[in-house]
């Protein structure tokens, strides 16, 4: 079969589109942040710090003249600085075309967030789940708008117990932790999906992931005698965090891509290759956990989607 290679080159002119790359600052997201600029979107560069995504606009900026780059702080273990965020931006914007929830922990050490969430279940799915919420209404305002969650393989390998599906200290395991954390991504983008076709929204929820790809998103571990004996493989089989960035990006700008898809990489055990159009687990397209998990999101966030 010939492969299908959707490239930089498929990205359309975006000109007049607003997008925000949550941590967007470093790997894909950064890698996201100047693809879009780079074909004229008004990009927001969200990052837990300014100095940071400062640092990632200078470095776009030297190379892309005419980006149009705003850097936002955004700390999404915070959800005083997340309804900050999203109420700063609705203040200055009109529109938002492509919600990229990026960001993410892996693998890190326990940790809890500021509104108590064990930190990698509270920054990837409870952080995201509340910023499209508040950012909901201005989607609605904005004609074919998406939202689009960087998911991962590891959901594979997720034990998500979706009425507890945060580990305390005394049980934490990093890995399960991670792994069910990108699970809740995909209930999550699923679930909006239905939502949005329930309710006659013009508004699509899909989810990508990147395979393996070269970025410092597993710098927690990097210290742990496994990753050292390891790294040298996983360095020359993992592509690198542009090409790795090209499954999220096309799910955000491809005018053929449906709600409720999934993209990552073609090749083998989509590690790498071409983005494409691939299956997530049965797990994942469990209607009743979907539907817990929400409810329990709204409970402990605290924020209502507001469909109507």
């Amino acid at each position: 079969m010939k492969e299908v290679k959707w490239t930089i080159n498929d990205i359309p002119n975006l000109s007049g589109k607003t997008i925000i790359v949550t941590g967007g600052n470093s790997g894909l997201g950064f890698e996201a942040v100047k693809m879009f600029a780079e074909n004229n979107a008004e990009v927001v560069l969200a990052s837990r710090s300014q100095q940071r995504g400062e640092k990632a606009k200078s470095k776009i900026s030297s190379t892309s003249n005419n980006a149009n780059i705003k850097v936002m702080r955004l700390d999404l273990g915070d959800l005083n600085s997340i309804r900050d965020f999203a109420d700063k931006f609705k203040k200055e914007h009109q529109r938002l075309d492509i919600l990229l929830n990026n960001a993410g922990l892996m693998w890190c050490p326990y940790a809890i967030t500021k509104d108590g969430f064990e930190s990698q279940m509270g920054v990837n799915h409870f952080g995201h789940f509340a910023l499209t919420g508040l950012l909901l209404e201005t989607m609605k305002n904005t004609p074919k708008s998406r939202v689009v969650t960087v998911s991962s393989n590891g959901h594979r390998r997720a034990l998500l117990d979706v009425e507890k599906p945060m580990f305390d200290e005394k049980n934490y395991n990093s890995s399960v932790a991670y792994f069910n954390s990108k699970l809740s991504n995909l209930l999550f983008t699923y679930e909006l999906q239905r939502k949005f076709e329930e309710y006659g929204l013009d508004i699509l929820s899909l989810a990508a992931h990147p395979g393996g790809s070269a970025t410092n998103l597993a710098r927690h571990v990097e210290k742990n005698f496994w990753f050292r004996l390891l790294k040298p493989l996983f360095l020359l089989l993992a592509q690198s965090a542009e090409k790795g960035t090209l499954p999220e990006v096309r799910a955000s700008v491809d005018s053929k891509v449906k709600g409720g898809e999934y993209y990552g990489p073609r090749g083998f055990n989509e590690m790498g290759g071409y983005p494409v159009l691939v299956e997530s687990t049965e797990d994942s397209h469990n209607l009743d956990n979907a539907k817990k998990l929400w409810e329990l999101s709204e409970r402990l966030t605290g924020i209502s989607f507001n469909f109507n």
